[in-house]
């Protein structure tokens, strides 16, 4: 639920003055299993992130995404993999996914590797790197972008892909991993 709340502050407690519902997205979100667990995958990864400072624009970006899912007009796992990259990338960890991260050399790249920051070159690539198809980058860049055309006609594999890139990429730079994220594995 989003409410606009008008508080008065205390001797120890704020106080609610006047508070007015503005938009209630939990009965759409709730009754569907993929749904609830990409929300509360957001809802924590929102949490971690804004743990020491929180901004207006990761709250407006969280927002928009619980709204999407209770939409239901893209795919829950899409929702939560797009708003997982915008949201590191409004903390300064936006993945690298055209140039090489690690030595900037022109892309695009076939390999990602979370930990040097995105797409890498084939110089740069340690052994065990994942490889990156076409379709798969293609995708992690419409995620960003919000390209939503794109990544609904994106292929299962493609999509599956992405999701996992996406997942040890969040949880790379969050140094810790996101619990719901387990639960949204199964609904793929």
């Amino acid at each position: 639920m989003v409410a606009d709340v008008q508080l008065y502050e205390g001797r120890s407690l704020d106080v609610v003055q006047q508070a007015e519902s503005l938009a209630s997205y939990g009965a759409q979100i709730a009754v569907h299993y993929d749904r609830y667990t990409a929300a509360h995958a957001m809802v924590e990864t929102a949490d971690r992130l804004n743990e020491a400072e929180s901004t207006p624009q990761q709250y407006l970006l969280l927002v928009g995404g619980l709204r999407t899912l209770a939409q239901g007009v893209h795919a829950s796992r899409s929702v939560l993999d797009s708003y997982l990259l915008r949201a590191m990338a409004l903390s300064g960890w936006a993945p690298g996914l055209g140039d090489c991260a690690r030595c900037g050399r022109a892309g695009p790249h076939d390999w990602f590797v979370a930990q040097l920051g995105g797409t890498v070159c084939n110089d740069c690539a340690p052994a065990g790197s994942a490889r990156l198809r076409p379709e798969t980058g293609d995708l992690l860049r419409a995620l960003i972008a919000g390209e939503w055309d794109a990544v609904d006609a994106a292929s299962g594999p493609a999509t599956a892909s992405a999701s996992g890139l996406v997942a040890a990429y969040a949880q790379w730079h969050l140094e810790r991993g996101i619990r719901s994220l387990s639960l949204m594995e199964s609904t793929r």
